[in-house]
C-alpha cells in the first residue's frame, strides 16, 4: 500500500519537472527567437525609418532643385522678354523722347503677352517713370526695388525677388541703351496660390512662400496647403518651430507629421525683410510602404515562433535580402542613377515595395527629363530655345579661342508673319513656324544648328565657316523660304530677313555676335534684300536714324514738312482730275529727306499721327484754294496703319478740316495699303465705313502685294484699286505681270471699282493700260510730283493735249 502512494508521489513531481523543462526549453527557444526577431524587427524598423527619412529628405532636396530650375527658367524668360523689349527700336525711341503714354502702352501690351504683372521704366538714376501697377509715376522714387538697384553694377542685367503690394514678385532689370544707358526696364511675375500649385504639380510636394522682417511674424503670400493646415503651419513657424535656412524640420500638422525644408530667397530692403520658400511633404507618404513592411515582418516573426528556429532563420534571411536590394536601389537613386532598374522582389509586400520604388525611379527620371526639355527646348517647334542656343554658341566660341573652327551666327526674322497670324489665326501661324523651322534645318549641315528665340525669330549657329560660306548658307535659306507654304489648307508666301555675324571679324563674345547679327538683320529687312552681313557702318546708320527721329519731332513745328502733288491722268478723256499728296521733309542740314527714310520710324513711334494731322490739314486747305481758283481737283491722302485705329479718329480729323476749308467730302480720297488693312481688319473696317458714310472716296494702294481679296475689299466699300508699280513696270517683259494687271482691271470693274495703275513711265505703258481697260494712270510718264503752284499748269497742259492721248 505504501508503494502505490510512494510511486504516485514520485511520478507527479517528475511529470511536473518534465513539463516545466519543456516549457522552459520552449520558452527559451521562444525567448531566443523573440530576441532575435525583435532585434531584427528593430533593425528593420530603424533602417526603414532612416531610408524613409532619407528618401523624404532627398525628395525635398530634389524639389528644391526643381524649384531653383523653375525660378531660373522664369528668370531667363523674364530676361529674354525684357531684353527683346529693351532692344526694340520703337520702344527705345519712345524712351529717348520720354513719350510716357506710349511707353506705358508698350509696357502693358508686352506684359500681357508674357503674362507679366509688374512692368516699370526707370531713369538711369533709378527714378521710376512708369509703373504699370499704379500707372504713370514720373519722377517718383518708391517701391522696394533696392535689391535690383544694388545688383545693377556697370549697367548689367539684374534679377531679384521683392515684395510689391504685399505680393512676392520675381523681377529682372535690363538696361536700355541707345547706345549709352538711357533707362532701365523692369519686368516681373507675381507669385500666388495658382503659381504655387503649378510648382506643386511639377515638384510633387506642397510649396509655401512666406516673408518675415527681422523682428516681425511670418506672412504667408502663396501656398498649396489647405486653409486649416495653412493656419496651423503659420502658428507653428511663428512659434519658433520653423527650420533654419537650408535646413529641415518635422512639424505636427493636421494630426500627422510633415517634413519641412526651408530655402531662403534673399533679404529685401527695408527692415531686413526676407522671403523664404517652404517645401512640405507628409512623412506618411514616405513611411507608408515601410510600415507595411514592418507589419509583414511582425507576422513573419509570429510564424517563425511556431515553425521554430530553423523556420525563423529562413524567414529572416528571406526578408533581409530584399531589404538590402531595396537599400542599394535607394542609394543609386539618391546618387542620381535612374538608369538601373530595381530588381523585382518576391510576390509579397517586399515585391510591392520594390515595384513602387522602381515606379518612383521611372517617375523621377521622366520628370527630370521633362524639366530639361522645358529648360532647353522650344515647346512649339521642338527646336533648341535661346538658352540652349547660347550654351552652344559659348561652347563653340571656347573652341575657337583654342584655335578651333571659327563660328558664325545668323539671326532670321519672318517678314509679314504678324499679318498671317492675325488674318489666318494663331493655329495656322504655329504650323507655319514649325514648317519654317523644318525648312531652315533642312538647309544646314549636320554640325550646324537652328534655334527658335521667340515669336517669328530664329537663330542659326554655323560651327565652322567664313563670311562667304555664311552668305551661301543664308542664300539657301532664303531660297527655301521663298517656296510657297501650304499650311492648314492655306497657301501663303513667307519671305525672310537674315543678319550674319562672323567670329572674330564681327565680335569675339556671344553678346557681340548676337548684337551684330541683329543689326545686320534689320538692315536686310529695311533694304528688302533677304540677307546682309554685319558692317560697322550699319551702327552709324542706326545712330543716324535715331538722331533723325529726334529731329522729326521739331520738323512740323518749324515748318520743314511740305507737300508735293503727283497728277493722275484719266485715260477716257486724257484730263487730270486728281492728284496724290506726297509729303517731303526739307531738312535744314540733310536737304530733302524722302518718306521711306522717316515714315517707317514715325509709324513705329506713333509720331505718324502728328504727320497725318498736318498732311490732312494742308492737303484739304490746298484743295480749298484750288476750288476757289476754279480748279476742281480731287486730292488723295495716304493713311497709315495707326491712322486706321479707331482711337486716332481719322474721320473726325477729316470732318473738321473739310468744314474749316469749305471742301466737299467727295473731293478727298483716302489711300490705304493692303498691309495696313490686314494689320487690324475689324478696326480698319469700322474706320473706313465711317469715312464712306461721310462721302470720302476710298482707294486701295499697292494692290497685289498683300493678302486681301477682292471680296474683302468689296465689303470695305472701297471705290478704287491702285495696281502696284512692280506689276506695271514688268508687264512688257513678264507675261505673268501682264496677266495680273489685266485680271485685276477686269475683276475690279466687275465689282464696280475704278482701277488706277501706278509706275507709268512711257507712252507704251499708257497704250497698253488703255487697251486693258484701265481707268487712270499715275507715274513719271505723266508727271513727277510737283509743288502746289505748278499743278494748274500741269492740268492746263494735259487738258490742251488730252485729245492726242
Amino acid at each position: 500500500m505504501n508503494s502505490s502512494p510512494t510511486g504516485t508521489t514520485a511520478a507527479t513531481p517528475a511529470t511536473r519537472h518534465a513539463l516545466s523543462l519543456r516549457a522552459r526549453i520552449a520558452l527559451l527557444i521562444v525567448l531566443l527567437l523573440v530576441v532575435v526577431q525583435g532585434a531584427a524587427l528593430f533593425m528593420v524598423t530603424r533602417t526603414s525609418d532612416d531610408i524613409a527619412r532619407s528618401t523624404a529628405s532627398d525628395a525635398l532636396l530634389r524639389g528644391e532643385r526643381i524649384f531653383q530650375r523653375l525660378l531660373a527658367q522664369n528668370q531667363a524668360q523674364l530676361t529674354q522678354a525684357a531684353s527683346v523689349l529693351a532692344a526694340d527700336f520703337g520702344f527705345r525711341a519712345a524712351v529717348a523722347t520720354r513719350d510716357l503714354a506710349t511707353i506705358e502702352d508698350v509696357l502693358r501690351n508686352h506684359g500681357s503677352r508674357i503674362s507679366a504683372q509688374a512692368m516699370f521704366l526707370l531713369t538711369p538714376d533709378h527714378t521710376i517713370l512708369v509703373d504699370t501697377l499704379e500707372g504713370e509715376a514720373t519722377g517718383r522714387h518708391g517701391r522696394d526695388l533696392a535689391p535690383l538697384v544694388a545688383m545693377t553694377k556697370d549697367g548689367q542685367t539684374a534679377s531679384a525677388l521683392a515684395l510689391l503690394d504685399e505680393k512676392v514678385h520675381q523681377l529682372v532689370m535690363v538696361p536700355i541703351r541707345a547706345p549709352d544707358l538711357v533707362a532701365w526696364v523692369v519686368i516681373g511675375f507675381h507669385v500666388d496660390d495658382v503659381d504655387a500649385n503649378e510648382l506643386k504639380s511639377v515638384a510633387g510636394m506642397d510649396v509655401t512662400f512666406a516673408s518675415r522682417s527681422a523682428s516681425g511674424p511670418w506672412r504667408i503670400h502663396a501656398t498649396t496647403l489647405a486653409d486649416t493646415v495653412r493656419a496651423e503651419f503659420t502658428a507653428r513657424i511663428d512659434g519658433g518651430e520653423a527650420p533654419g535656412p537650408g535646413g529641415d524640420a518635422d512639424l505636427a500638422l493636421d494630426g500627422q507629421r510633415w517634413q519641412v525644408h526651408r530655402t531662403d530667397l534673399g533679404a529685401l530692403a527695408g527692415g531686413g525683410t526676407g522671403i523664404s520658400v517652404f517645401l512640405q511633404r507628409p512623412l506618411a507618404e514616405v513611411t507608408r510602404p515601410f510600415e507595411r513592411l514592418n507589419m509583414a515582418f511582425v507576422w513573419l516573426s509570429l510564424a517563425g515562433v511556431l515553425l521554430g528556429v530553423v523556420g525563423s532563420v529562413a524567414i529572416a534571411r528571406r526578408i533581409a535580402a530584399p531589404i538590402r536590394v531595396l537599400g542599394e536601389a535607394a542609394g543609386r537613386i539618391q546618387q542620381g542613377d535612374y538608369s538601373t532598374p530595381v530588381a523585382p522582389g518576391p510576390p509579397d509586400e517586399i515585391g510591392t515595395l520594390a515595384a513602387g520604388l522602381d515606379h518612383m525611379r521611372v517617375g523621377i527620371a521622366e520628370r527630370e527629363s521633362r524639366i530639361l526639355r522645358l529648360a532647353y527646348e522650344d515647346g512649339l517647334t521642338a527646336l533648341p530655345n535661346r538658352t540652349m542656343f547660347m550654351e552652344r554658341l559659348n561652347q563653340s566660341l571656347k573652341l575657337a579661342r583654342r584655335d578651333g573652327p571659327k563660328p558664325a551666327v545668323m539671326l532670321l526674322d519672318l517678314d509679314r508673319f504678324k499679318i498671317i497670324n492675325d488674318t489666318l489665326g494663331h493655329e495656322v501661324g504655329d504650323l507655319a513656324l514649325r514648317e519654317a523651322g523644318q525648312r531652315i534645318a533642312a538647309t544646314l549641315r549636320e554640325a550646324d544648328s537652328v534655334a527658335r528665340l521667340g515669336g517669328d525669330e530664329f537663330a542659326i549657329l554655323l560651327t565652322s565657316t567664313g563670311p562667304g560660306q555664311a552668305e551661301a548658307a543664308a542664300r539657301r535659306i532664303v531660297d527655301a523660304m521663298e517656296q510657297p507654304f501650304s499650311v492648314g489648307g492655306q497657301s501663303m508666301d513667307i519671305s525672310t530677313s537674315i543678319g550674319i555675324a562672323c567670329h572674330p571679324d564681327h565680335g569675339v563674345e556671344a553678346s557681340e555676335l548676337m548684337r551684330a547679327a541683329d543689326v545686320a538683320m534689320y538692315a536686310a529687312k529695311r533694304a528688302k534684300i533677304g540677307f546682309a552681313t554685319y558692317d560697322p557702318s550699319l551702327d552709324d546708320e542706326r545712330q543716324s536714324h535715331l538722331t533723325l527721329l529726334g529731329e522729326l519731332r521739331r520738323a512740323i513745328d518749324q515748318g520743314q514738312l511740305h507737300l508735293l502733288y503727283q497728277p493722275k491722268l484719266t485715260l477716257a478723256d486724257g484730263r487730270i482730275g486728281a492728284v496724290e499728296a506726297l509729303v517731303r521733309w526739307r531738312h535744314p542740314e540733310r536737304g530733302i529727306v524722302l518718306p521711306n527714310d522717316f515714315i517707317p520710324f514715325a509709324e513705329q513711334t506713333g509720331y505718324i499721327t502728328r504727320i497725318t494731322r498736318w498732311v490732312v490739314g494742308e492737303a484739304v486747305r490746298q484743295c480749298g484754294v484750288w476750288r476757289r481758283e476754279g480748279l476742281d481737283m480731287r486730292v488723295s491722302i495716304n493713311a497709315s496703319t495707326r491712322d486706321l485705329q479707331t482711337r486716332e479718329n481719322l474721320p473726325g480729323l477729316l470732318r473738321a478740316a473739310l468744314a474749316e476749308h469749305g471742301v466737299p467730302s467727295d473731293r478727298i480720297c483716302v489711300e490705304i495699303t493692303e498691309g495696313a488693312l490686314m494689320e487690324d481688319p475689324d478696326g480698319a473696317r469700322k474706320v473706313l465705313r465711317e469715312l464712306h458714310d461721310m462721302g470720302v472716296a476710298l482707294s486701295i494702294d499697292d494692290y497685289g502685294t498683300g493678302y486681301s481679296s477682292l471680296a474683302y475689299l468689296k465689303a470695305l466699300t472701297v471705290n478704287e484699286l491702285k495696281i502696284d508699280r512692280s506689276f506695271v513696270i514688268d508687264m512688257h517683259d513678264d507675261a505673268q505681270s501682264l496677266a495680273i494687271v489685266r485680271s485685276t482691271i477686269e475683276l475690279g470693274h466687275n465689282l464696280g471699282l475704278k482701277v488706277v495703275a501706278e509706275g507709268v513711265e512711257s507712252d507704251a505703258d499708257i497704250a497698253m493700260l488703255r487697251a486693258a481697260g484701265c481707268d487712270a494712270v499715275q507715274g513719271y510718264g505723266i508727271s513727277r510730283p510737283v509743288d502746289a503752284g505748278r499743278v494748274p499748269a500741269e492740268v492746263r497742259t494735259r487738258t490742251a493735249g488730252g485729245a492726242e492721248l
